[in-house]
């Protein structure tokens, strides 16, 4: 892939899953939003098109994990101000989408990378916040609901308590710095922090949740400059909970992320 900007890395090492590119519009901005996604529906739909409503400064890059809904058709992304579809054709789940979408951020040049999530639960304005943060030399942003301005709607107890009560105070202890909501996918990364040869993010030991909770620790440990700011989620009363986490084995799952990540499993 072509870069745009002086090389200042060593890619010819990442290990990334394979993937389709379809672009829509030229850079605008110097950060890109990435929104990881599969089968969302009207979630993500309504979601773009906050997004584009709210006039963020970011390119927004899309994270297909390989939608079969029909979300995501082309007119539809071209109207809503996508800047490209990545759509991941190679193995994994999450991490492995974001390893291609901070991957390809990167080589496009962009300074930063904020993260949200495409279940529609997220407020967008706080994608702003974040890329004023990164502007004044922030590496890692961490958005929370918990802090103070922030708003937690409906969130399910078994959350909170394992959120508050589990993940939160490990990460923070293994991370060097307090953290509130440490399995909020809303958060920002400087390039500096993506490209620091004490990270190498591109690995393909993350597959599933991995690489947030890495980034969320590393960080820290390096010296490097981190925030939380507050943000907004909603899940919806009264309805199914939106979420890829299936069950005890699925949670079981994400624990021994969790652990593995504050131990220093993923450190390079």
């Amino acid at each position: 892939m072509t870069q745009t900007r002086d090389s200042d890395y060593d890619d010819s090492t990442w290990q990334l899953p394979s993937f389709d590119e379809a672009f829509y519009d030229e850079r605008q901005h110097r950060y890109a939003l990435v929104i990881p996604v599969i089968n969302e529906g009207e979630r993500i739909r309504c979601q773009l098109q906050r997004i584009q409503a709210a006039a963020l400064p970011v390119d927004v890059v899309v994270a297909d994990g390989g939608s079969t809904d029909g979300s995501l058709e082309a007119g539809f992304i071209r109207d809503v101000g996508v800047r490209a579809k990545l759509t991941k054709t190679g193995p994994g789940k999450l991490s492995a989408q974001l390893r291609m979408a901070y991957a390809w951020c990167l080589r496009q040049g962009y300074d930063g990378i904020v993260t949200i999530d495409g279940n529609g639960k997220d407020g967008v304005e706080a994608v702003a916040q974040m890329v004023a943060w990164l502007e004044e030399g922030y590496d890692y942003v961490q958005g929370s609901r918990y802090m103070a301005g922030g708003v937690a709607e409906h969130t399910p107890l078994e959350r909170t308590l394992a959120n508050r009560g589990i993940h939160a105070p490990l990460l923070s202890l293994a991370g060097r710095h307090w953290f509130t909501d440490t399995t909020n996918g809303f958060r920002g990364y400087s390039r500096r922090y993506l490209l620091d040869a004490r990270v190498q993010p591109f690995r393909d030991i993350f597959q599933r949740y991995e690489l947030l909770f890495y980034l969320t620790v590393r960080a820290g440990q390096i010296g490097l400059k981190v925030c939380q700011v507050p943000v907004q989620r909603r899940y919806p009363p009264n309805a199914a909970v939106p979420t890829k986490i299936d069950g005890m084995r699925g949670k079981l799952s994400m624990l021994r992320q969790t652990f593995a990540a504050a131990f220093g499993h993923f450190n390079p």
